[in-house]
């Protein structure tokens, strides 16, 4: 053997590191065809379309307006409370969403992944992204509910991209996890329903976080919704801004939530095509 050769080992790596984010970027086209084919098919013969993203809102609001603001007289800051049930069901809506579409998007597609090569990562993904549709949708009526208040958002508006990106990134490192998770153990889509209906009532969505006690708020924070939720209320219809220490947590616990969702799913990773 020449004593000058080189051997090179090849081992694999783990955590971050093992993503390879460059391959996500060169498959940036396959995003967007699952986007769109998942836009598709999501209203794909329903008799009045893409008016499902505001009539469900829409549909919850009235309730929540009804046995929440009317019966229960639950606060809603100074606000109308349809204004203030209607901003916190915007994100809420779009997360519930993403969450039930990304949690099943391996398994649903489970013929693609067991045959063709693509970063598994995009499944879960085109589902976060393609429900930004509705939540796009849903403003225009917002608009609208706004203006028969009378009620103009203020300069504040400019931070509503963040608070969608925070959004984002929590049902995103959620969706990861679940669609993982669900790859080897089924009953994530039968628990998946009551899951987002608890997390619903611990997310200040028919209430405001104020009525939590101070103590208590940052726990309220390790929900990362909690901040998204309230976030949306201050930029569009100047409530008072989030706690400091809830508004930290909540970030916190989203950035955890997708680094960890996709290192846990890039482990996961090899073993889908032989499960699923």
């Amino acid at each position: 053997m020449n004593g000058d050769a080189k051997v090179t080992v090849i081992q694999p790596r783990h955590g971050l590191a093992g993503i390879d984010f460059g391959e996500l970027w060169r498959y940036r086209e396959l995003l967007g065809f699952f986007v769109a084919r998942d836009i598709k098919v999501k209203y794909k013969q329903t008799y009045i379309g893409v008016a499902w993203a505001v009539l469900q809102p829409l549909i919850t609001m009235i309730v929540f307006t009804l046995f929440f603001g009317r019966l229960a007289k639950m606060p809603s800051e100074g606000l109308p409370y349809p204004v203030f049930s209607f901003i916190g069901l915007l994100p809420w809506t779009y997360f519930a969403t993403a969450l039930q579409f990304s949690s099943t998007s391996l398994v649903a597609n489970s013929q693609m992944v067991k045959k063709i090569y693509f970063p598994r990562a995009l499944l879960p993904a085109s589902s976060a992204v393609a429900a930004l549709l509705d939540l796009a949708i849903a403003m225009v009526f917002l608009v609208v509910l706004l203006a028969w208040y009378g009620m103009v958002p203020s300069g504040r508006i400019v931070w509503l991209p963040f608070f969608i990106l925070l959004a984002f990134i929590t049902a995103l490192g959620c969706g990861l996890w679940l669609a993982a998770i669900n790859v080897k153990y089924r009953d994530v889509q039968f628990t998946m329903p009551f899951l987002i209906q608890i997390w619903l009532f611990v997310t200040p969505v028919v209430y405001p976080s104020s009525i939590v006690p101070a103590n208590l708020r940052f726990i309220l924070g390790l929900n990362p919704m909690a901040a998204v939720v309230e976030g949306f209320r201050w930029a569009l219809a100047n409530s008072p801004f989030p706690p400091a220490g809830m508004m930290a947590a909540s970030v916190a616990v989203s950035l955890l939530a997708l680094v960890g969702g996709a290192v846990y799913f890039h482990t996961m990773e090899k073993e889908f095509a032989d499960v699923v």
